[in-house]
Order: C-alpha cells, then sequence, then structure tokens
C-alpha cells in the first residue's frame, strides 16, 4: 500500500470569521431544539438534523479475515457490537407517505464492555452542498430561523441558498444528484452510505462508504418507511460491505473539498456490518431519541477530519445538551 498523508490540525482550523459565525449559528440551534416539539408537532424535543428516526438495532461489525496487516491495530477483534440508527436528514418531521429520500444511517461501534469506540453518521449521498465553512453557517442559520420566525427570515434564507448554487454544478454533484433522483423510491436499505468528509485512522485520512450485499430495491414500496423496515427486519437479514479510500494528496484526494468525490484512491475492504433478523430496539423506547452519534466522542484515532466536520463537535453538543434539558422539563 502506498503511503498515505498524515492528518494535521491545520486541516481543522477555523478563521475568527468562521468562529464568531458558529457562536450564531449555536444559537439558533438551541432556539430550534427548544421549540422543535411544537415545530414537529411531538411530545419531545427533536434533533435539529434527522429528526425523523425510522428504526434504530442492534448490529455487529465483522473484521475482514483479508484486511491489510498495516490496520490490523486498529481492529484488535474480529467483530464488535453496533447500534445503529435509520433517519430522514429533514429537521421537521413530517407523517407523509413518501419522505424526501435523504437518508441516514449512523453507526455507533462498542468494545466488548459497551464502551464507545467511535461514532460515524453515514449518509446515502456522498457530497456536500458547499466548501465553504463561512457560506455553510449563514446557510444553516437561516434554516434555522426559517423553522422558528416561518416567513420573515425566508428572504435571508433564499439570499444564503443562492450563494450554495455555484458550487453544486461540479461534474460529481450532478452525477450524484441524478443518481439518487432515479433511486428516489428505492428501499432506505438498498443505499451505499457515505460518511462524505474525512476521518482519522491513527496518522492517516480516510473515507468510508457502506455498500450493501443484497437488498431488494423494491421491497416495501407500499409501505411507509416505518412499516417497511419493521416489516423486513421480520424475515430478512441486512449485510453490507464496509470501504475505505485514504488520502494521499490533496489534488486526488481533497480534504476540505466535499463536493468533489476522491479520486486514484482504491476502495479497500475492512468488514461486513451484519443486522440479523429480529434486531430492531423497542421502537416506544424513548432512550432511542437520546442517543448521540456524535463522531468527536470518537476516540481519538477515529475523529472527523476537515473544517465542515469540525462545525458537527459544536452543532452535536449544543443539540443534545438542548434535547436533554427540554425532554427532562418535558417528561422529568
Amino acid at each position: 500500500m502506498p503511503q498515505p498523508l498524515k492528518y494535521n490540525k491545520k486541516f481543522d482550523e477555523l478563521t475568527e470569521e468562521e468562529k464568531e459565525l458558529l457562536e450564531i449559528n449555536k444559537k439558533t440551534i438551541a432556539d430550534f431544539v427548544e421549540q422543535s416539539s411544537s415545530i414537529s408537532d411531538v411530545n419531545y424535543a427533536t434533533r435539529n438534523a434527522h429528526a425523523k428516526t425510522y428504526a434504530a438495532a442492534d448490529g455487529i461489525f465483522f473484521i475482514d479475515k483479508n484486511i491489510p496487516e498495516e490496520l490490523l491495530p486498529f481492529f484488535d477483534s474480529e467483530k464488535f457490537d453496533l447500534t445503529i440508527r435509520l433517519s430522514n436528514a429533514n429537521l421537521k418531521i413530517k407523517n407523509t407517505e413518501k419522505d424526501v429520500p435523504a437518508y441516514g444511517f449512523a453507526v455507533k461501534i462498542k468494545d466488548e464492555k459497551g464502551g464507545l469506540i467511535a461514532n460515524f453518521p453515514l449518509v446515502n449521498f456522498p457530497l456536500f452542498p458547499t466548501n465553504s465553512v463561512s457560506h455553510f453557517l449563514k446557510l444553516f442559520t437561516a434554516v434555522n430561523r426559517f423553522y422558528i420566525k416561518k416567513w420573515s427570515s425566508f428572504f435571508s434564507l433564499a439570499t444564503q441558498a443562492v450563494k450554495i448554487i455555484p458550487s453544486v454544478f461540479t461534474i460529481s454533484f450532478v452525477r450524484n444528484t441524478i443518481k439518487l433522483l432515479s433511486k428516489r423510491n428505492d428501499f432506505i436499505l438498498s443505499f451505499d452510505y457515505h460518511s462524505v468528509g474525512a476521518y482519522r485512522l491513527g496518522d492517516y485520512m480516510i473515507k468510508i462508504k457502506l455498500v450493501p450485499k443484497s437488498t431488494d430495491k423494491n421491497f416495501g414500496k407500499k409501505l411507509k418507511m416505518k412499516e417497511a423496515l419493521t416489516s423486513y427486519f421480520r424475515d430478512h437479514d441486512y449485510a453490507a460491505d464496509v470501504l475505505i479510500q485514504f488520502c494521499y494528496n490533496l489534488k486526488d484526494q481533497p480534504i476540505n473539498r466535499l463536493n468533489v468525490e476522491w479520486k486514484n484512491s482504491p476502495y479497500i475492504k475492512i468488514g461486513e456490518v451484519k443486522i440479523n433478523q429480529g434486531q430492531l430496539l423497542n421502537p416506544r423506547d424513548c432512550t432511542n431519541e437520546l442517543l448521540s452519534f456524535n463522531p468527536f466522542e470518537s476516540k481519538i484515532f477515529f475523529q472527523p477530519v476537515g473544517k465542515i466536520q469540525k462545525l458537527r463537535d459544536e452543532a452535536y453538543k449544543v443539540s443534545m445538551q438542548t434535547r436533554r434539558k427540554i425532554n427532562k422539563l418535558l417528561h422529568g
């Protein structure tokens, strides 16, 4: 294996302007979560992204027997227990027949004692719409304010959305958008899932991809997604290959350009994720909504890399702290 590029904390550093915008954004996240129960018409405070839980499940991560020798130190067991959350990316929970096909597959990897090793929130679209931290923060702030203040914030939202448009017209982004639209009616477990941003693997940097092995894309088309997943795991197992790419050079595998795919970095299979039939967690258990998949809670050698990724740390913390506070007030 060629020598990958080593991690440097400079990949994560925000400018002073970006830090100031992040503080503003954190305030709007807290405001959104405080009002999220009325925004989504539910009796609990929701997340400010991927608010809708389709299902949570127990799973297993089996390490591939042919994994490259240099990767063995990171995987000191043949298998690891998982907690998995399947979700929709919308900030607002909608009880519609069909949701926009923006799905999440969040994975929590645990050791033999149940301790956290790593959190990896994966999604079914491999790219991010902008490379600009400031543009993204201004847009996300405008989105939060729009849900809280509605039409009085529409002009601000529209202005920020227009600024994002040029960055989505890359060949990679257009191609993947067309691909997603062609699969918009497919079953949630038939999609590939991606880390979008990079993560550390020790001193090196990787991207992660989850590829299902044999899931019928037409399963449950006449059912709502929660019902389809319940039906699927009544009789079926789910299995997906876990693939990684290494960053060898910033030209072909850029860390802070998330609107283009990495090239000239072959996928390496490191294992398989499996969810056996009957392994869905009780959907009525309120602890499912308290699950945290903050990747910055991972062990240091599995943590996120990059400026956009860095924003997640503060955003996840504010969202979780506010959710816990509001849900404690609502339910004791």
